[in-house]
């Protein structure tokens, strides 16, 4: 890895920067709300400089990586998508240049496709699979759009996307549920939780599932604060189920979340007699821009 590293997690919503030692230490970091969303056309140099401009500033020997929606179509260069399987070099190698304001380069990673009957894409997560750095394995990114992707001999193969947060939303927020629903107290979350896991497991499927949020609760026998929990653990028990018929057993099973989210797929997870590795967002992209940064071109 080019010594020092300076990366960037470039979301839509907000922006971090690390600077990475030699050994892979973070020496340094910001965080900003300067999501690609806020960046008008032609403004990403600048907002570059107003994230991270004094890091480059004191390291101007450290090479520039920037991961995440920074390379989309609304982004500061659309990158294409590498297809799968690709291994950590293959993205590295089809990163592309921009230049800052003082015409110094950086490189975008660029997202990944995948092809198996459905097209399916992601764009910021293959930094974070290459940062667990499998040999062979499943790893299971949570989010507004969930993501599981299969790495094999070191190269990631294939990969499913669900929307699971997102249509958590929708129902907690936008459908007849709301209208019962509640914020939990006392034993709603842990009620709600143990309630949506089991439901996952019945056999009328998500949409039947979905609804006995509402008459369980029309029938007194689950309280109203337990409906967000309820929908939240019955969604993430279906993607498991889901990501267990696309990819088989799930053996050497990696987690990438903290938080609330590490703890509802946790929870999922034991339910459903699956071991895993937990490791934080942070720590995997950190690991795979180091990774990445290494294989760069010359």
């Amino acid at each position: 890895m080019p010594s020092p590293l300076i990366a960037l997690d470039w979301g839509t919503t907000r922006a971090r920067a690390f600077l990475i030692g030699e050994d892979g230490t973070v020496l340094d970091k910001r965080s900003a709300d300067r999501g690609i969303q806020s960046v008008p056309a032609g403004g990403f140099p600048a907002a570059f400089e107003a994230i991270a401009g004094d890091l480059r500033r004191a390291n101007p020997e450290a090479a520039i990586l920037l991961a995440g929606m920074v390379g989309s179509r609304n982004g500061w260069i659309e990158a294409p998508y590498v297809a799968c399987p690709a291994s950590p070099a293959e993205i590295a190698a089809a990163g592309l240049r921009v230049t800052l304001d003082d015409g110094t380069a950086a490189t975008i990673v660029p997202g990944m496709s995948c092809d198996e009957g459905a097209f399916d894409v992601m764009r910021g997560e293959e930094t974070l699979v290459v940062g667990l750095g499998l040999g062979d394995g499943i790893a299971c990114l949570p989010g507004t759009h969930s993501k599981w992707a299969q790495v094999e001999g070191g190269r990631i193969t294939r990969f499913a996307s669900f929307m699971t947060g997102e249509v958590y939303g929708l129902l907690r927020e936008h459908s007849i549920l709301s209208r019962l629903a509640e914020e939990p107290a006392g034993e709603d979350a842990a009620e709600g939780a143990r309630r949506g896991i089991a439901a996952a497991a019945r056999p009328g499927g998500l949409l039947n599932a979905a609804f006995a949020a509402r008459s369980e609760v029309l029938a007194g026998r689950m309280s109203g604060g337990a409906v967000g929990p309820y929908l939240s653990s019955l969604l993430v028990a279906q993607e498991i189920a889901a990501a267990r018929a696309m990819f088989g057993g799930l053996e050497n099973l990696h987690l990438v979340a903290d938080g609330v989210l590490a703890q509802s797929y946790g929870r999922a997870l034991a339910a459903a007699g699956l071991d895993h590795d937990l490791v934080t967002p942070e720590a995997a992209f950190v690991a795979g821009v180091a990774r990445l940064a290494a294989d760069l071109p010359a």
